[in-house]
């Protein structure tokens, strides 16, 4: 499955265990991390460059909720079908390898775990993905299991 299928006319149907899907390009600079943090995780190692250089992680990082939030954001742009989409029912695990610098570029890869057609509401599905994200140097800076509903492919009206 390829992201610049176009995200905007896929299904529940569409989606097959094993299908991968890599996407995005961003950048993080220096005051968007400072500016993130401020507002949302302030922690020096957030907030202050200096006395981040003191912190266990030597330098200014950018928060984790900001990668996640980074990585929805392309997922939205790249990858969910917005004439499909229901939102998601959770996130069942998420992690934070390795932190993210001032300067990184990250991008997206997307492995369909699951696709489960809804025995309840026969015109929905949902689909389990495994969620990395990466940085410039394909070192994995995030992971997530999590899931999406999906509409499925509605049947045209007999005639």
């Amino acid at each position: 499955m390829q992201a610049a299928e176009s995200a905007r006319e896929r299904w529940f149907d569409d989606f097959h265990p094993g299908d991968v899907a890599e996407f995005g390009d961003d950048e993080l600079t220096q005051a968007e991390i400072i500016g993130f943090a401020e507002r949302y995780d302030p922690q020096i190692f957030h907030t202050d460059p200096e006395a981040a250089k003191a912190s266990a992680y030597g330098g200014l990082i950018a928060s984790g909720w900001q990668t996640a939030a980074v990585m929805m954001r392309l997922l939205v742009a790249h990858f969910i079908p917005a004439n499909a989409s229901l939102g998601s029912p959770g996130v069942d695990e998420l992690r934070w390898p390795l932190p993210v610098r001032p300067g990184d570029r990250l991008r997206v890869r997307l492995t369909v775990q699951e696709a489960v057609g809804s025995r309840s509401r026969p015109d929905r599905g949902v689909v389990r993905l495994f969620t990395e994200v990466l940085n410039q140097r394909a070192e994995v800076v995030m992971t997530m299991r999590g899931m999406l509903l999906l509409r499925r492919r509605p049947h045209p009206a007999a005639g």
